[in-house]
């Protein structure tokens, strides 16, 4: 009986894993994904919304709604004027697709390291001038987008992120020392960089 309630229970187990694995969506099913565009619509169910796309509206802070859709995993929020990501955006742990270009960010929080499903971060045309270390957590990452920012250090724990594909630098005054060894803690990532310029950053 015990033996047969152990087994009962380890298929049970595996069921579980297994439906726990399926919840994420590969990425060419998040693209084609019909989006969420409305707020307003999106908070009637939020436990239903996967894909939400709030770009262009006029936004001047991070919704703190979408903290509620714990099944998210496409979020867009660029072309607005939002300044800061809230430190609770580690409650998206489903996110996998994250876009906040073009707006006004200054600070990328350290519980961005929290989101380790993600795969896609676009934070290009914003305004940050740091990233915290604990990026180097994002060890499923394929794209970093950065493109145009104020950026003049970049931490070790970048290292760690052994997955990323491409990495887009281009627009940021970066001296020659820094582009090598940028090149050295990602040797398998597609660096990409404006030519260097002369001029020390620290």
């Amino acid at each position: 009986m015990f033996k047969l309630k152990y087994i009962v229970f380890v298929l049970f187990l595996g069921c579980y894993t297994t439906t726990q694995a399926q919840q994420l969506l590969d990425s060419l099913t998040l693209d084609t994904l019909t989006a969420t565009t409305s707020l307003i619509e999106a908070m009637k169910n939020p436990d239903a919304v996967i894909k939400l796309e709030l770009k262009k509206q006029k936004l001047k802070s991070f919704p703190l709604e979408i903290l509620k859709m714990k099944n998210l995993q496409y979020l867009d929020i660029s072309k607005n004027n939002i300044k800061e990501i809230p430190d609770s955006i580690e409650l998206l742990v489903n996110l996998q697709h994250f876009n906040a270009s073009k707006n006004k960010i200054e600070r990328m929080p350290k519980q961005i390291g929290k989101l380790t499903n993600l795969y896609y971060l676009n934070m290009n045309n914003n305004e940050l001038i740091s990233l915290p270390m604990h990026i180097g957590q994002l060890v499923n990452l394929r794209v970093l987008d950065l493109w145009s920012n104020e950026l003049s250090e970049f931490p070790d724990e970048m290292a760690s992120m052994k997955n990323l594909i491409t990495l887009d630098l281009r627009a940021i005054l970066i001296d020659e020392a820094l582009q090598k060894r940028l090149r050295e803690l990602l040797p398998k990532t597609n660096v990409q960089m404006s030519p260097s310029c002369n001029c020390k950053l620290n």
